[in-house]
């Protein structure tokens, strides 16, 4: 399970100014919809990775517009700004992610969309807003992807 702390990662404290009660608002919302995939998952024996740095599945939670700039890769308008994103680590097989797709009705039934896994090889992206694309599955960049496509995504 997912709590607030493990998301906000410190940024809480070291950025109150920027922490509205939108984002707290967001928040409580997005970590109410990963905890219900999680669950889910984990009735099929999958769960995230544990994060080195954080020591817990968020390898990327709440980010401050000055976290957000210094992020490579980071869109300028991230869902991470706004408290509508995660991303979980996903272990090296790709547990996670291959689950995911696997289940996107589950994704379309809770109400989350996921970045594409060529664009994020280690771990996964949610968020509680459609991208422009309205795709459950989106490319979330015109760069060239990181991975290769996952077994599920074979057409």
């Amino acid at each position: 399970m997912i709590i607030p702390t493990d998301y906000y990662m410190g940024r809480d404290t070291a950025y109150p100014g920027e922490l509205t009660d939108a984002i707290r608002t967001n928040v409580n919302e997005l970590l109410g919809r990963v905890n219900l995939l999680l669950a889910w998952a984990l009735r099929d024996g999958v769960r995230p990775a544990l994060d080195v740095r954080t020591r817990c599945h968020v390898a990327s939670g709440w980010r401050p517009a000055a976290v957000n700039d210094a992020t490579a890769n980071a869109a300028k308008s991230s869902r991470h700004l706004t408290g509508e994103a995660i991303d979980l680590r996903d272990s090296g097989t790709r547990d996670l992610a291959r689950w995911c797709l696997k289940n996107i009705d589950a994704l379309e039934e809770i109400g989350l969309w996921m970045e594409d896994p060529q664009w994020t090889p280690s771990w996964v992206h949610l968020q509680i807003v459609p991208p422009g694309s309205r795709r459950r599955v989106y490319v979330p960049s015109t760069k060239p992807p990181l991975a290769s496509k996952l077994p599920e995504q074979q057409a």
